[in-house]
């Protein structure tokens, strides 16, 4: 049997890992041209009930807690008027329930997990039927089973339902701070080690520490017009006119703030908050399926990661123990993946929706410390 996986993320990455695990192997496309193509965003949160089981399931449980940071917990919550609700340190000794982790270093491990062969770049997918993958440039392969882990704008989606991810009116601005402890030390001191949240006014931001000394720093606005960064006049050809508008959404809140935006370097990126409906189904088919962002893409409040890296495990787990029965085994994954990836969205959904309250951070201070 050929397992083809397309997409290279940390989910489609995982699935290979088990499988290899287990004696099987498998081929990972993946459209950029090489593991340093592009950068691979900030840090994830990975928990131990999900992401971390999902880890141990392919033997780099030990590798992981090598490269994960703990103190990358502490968490502080304020308001826009500066009053500070949450400040939590994480106790050297703590227990690593949701241990912070570089995006690239944890996809790192992963790919370094596998034979060289296993991942081919610069393999774009565009259609698949009757057993034969077609890719950009008129290359083809054969498969027995496709296992679509290509994101958010997943191509394979298709060829299973025809749902598509819809604007949430929430739009996103990532801005960063590179070498915050030498360039801008009382940030750094501000911000801490971990996450650094303000939330009200319909409006949030969140600044949060790497492990490579960057400081990543996102802003979002609550606006149902998909459209939104063009109807705002946000002037994204031009960094210090970009910072100098972002400052001025946040008027009335505290300077300290407002500081964090301008102490971002020139690259700024928007990005519109998409997701697919919760609890999203498709009827099983024997040759094709889904995990991570392409099977349930939900509100980013740190649940996609570990759903994604747990798909994966669990459909390796489930096609090594059926190696003659994989339709048998893509309906057991699915029925398991659709309750739990389910459940998930949903309890993201609320999230989301605590976010954009005038009130959000005394909802969500709530929300970490019930009753």
């Amino acid at each position: 049997m050929t397992i083809a996986i397309v997409g290279a993320g940390l989910g489609g990455l995982a699935l290979a890992r088990v499988l290899h695990v287990h004696g099987i192997e498998s081929v990972v496309y993946e459209r950029e041209s090489s593991r340093d193509a592009r950068g691979q965003g900030g840090m994830l949160d990975i928990h131990a009930d999900t992401g971390q089981r999902a880890l141990r399931e392919a033997g780099l449980i030990d590798s992981f807690t090598e490269i994960a940071r703990g103190e990358g917990q502490d968490m502080r919550l304020l308001e826009p008027d500066g009053t500070l609700l949450l400040h939590e340190d994480t106790p050297d000794d703590a227990p690593f329930e949701r241990p912070e982790v570089d995006r690239a270093d944890l996809r790192d491990l992963l790919l370094d997990s596998l034979p060289g062969h296993t991942v081919r770049w610069g393999h774009a997918f565009e259609t698949a039927g009757d057993g034969v993958l077609r890719f950009d440039g008129g290359r083809g392969s054969t498969y027995d089973l496709l296992v679509g882990a290509d994101g958010a704008n997943s191509r394979v989606r298709a060829l299973l339902t025809d749902a598509r991810p819809a604007h949430l009116g929430h739009n996103l601005v990532d801005l960063r701070i590179p070498d915050i402890d030498r360039t801008h030390p009382d940030l750094a001191a501000m911000v801490g080690r971990g996450t650094y949240w303000v939330l009200g006014d319909g409006k949030s931001l969140a600044a949060q520490r790497n492990g490579d000394g960057t400081v990543r720093v996102g802003l979002s606005f609550y606006d149902t017009a998909e459209d939104w960064f063009s109807a705002s006049g946000m002037p994204l050809d031009d960094p210090a006119a970009a910072r100098t508008w972002l400052i001025d959404r946040l008027d009335g809140w505290d300077a300290r703030f407002t500081a964090l935006i301008a102490a971002c370097d020139d690259v700024i990126v928007p990005r519109p908050v998409t997701a697919l409906p919760a609890g999203l189904t498709w009827p099983s088919r024997p040759d094709v399926t889904l995990l991570g962002d392409a099977a349930h893409l939900m509100p980013a409040v740190g649940e996609g990661a570990n759903m994604a890296l747990l798909d994966g495990a669990l459909l390796g787990l489930a096609l090594a123990a059926r190696p003659d029965d994989f339709p048998a085994a893509v309906k057991e994954y699915e029925r398991e993946m659709f309750d739990r990836a389910g459940a998930a969205a949903r309890m993201s959904e609320q999230v989301h929706e605590l976010l954009t309250a005038p009130d959000a951070s005394r909802k969500m201070l709530a929300f970490f410390q019930p009753g």
